[in-house]
């Protein structure tokens, strides 16, 4: 389901969070970095609705998927660090996985 983007949708940076204000759900945060142009969000207290946000060219775009293909991105995701040996970033996600999804 695409969400039509309004120019409020902000992305803020703290400390190594990132956060965008989405125009129907609102406070969403990132779990993590899919692909270069994509990256899994969840709604910031329920953590029940996720969202693949992609930026391109044409602007940010919302893409609500759920709970299990979410699990699925983020252990794909995983896969790949422990692959290619980013133990720092791996063990960040392992936590963030085991915080949304156990």
């Amino acid at each position: 389901m695409r969400e039509p983007i309004t120019p409020d949708v902000v992305k803020a940076r703290m400390s190594t969070e990132t956060y965008l204000n989405h125009p129907t759900f609102g406070l969403l945060f990132r779990v993590c970095v899919v692909d270069e142009q994509r990256e899994l969000f969840a709604t910031l207290y329920a953590q029940r609705l996720f969202f693949v946000v992609t930026t391109g060219k044409d602007g940010i775009q919302f893409d609500a998927i759920g709970r299990t293909d979410s699990r699925i991105l983020v252990e794909g995701r995983m896969r790949e660090l422990r692959r290619t040996g980013q133990t720092q970033e791996y063990t960040k996600l392992q936590a963030a996985h085991k915080q949304t999804f156990q």
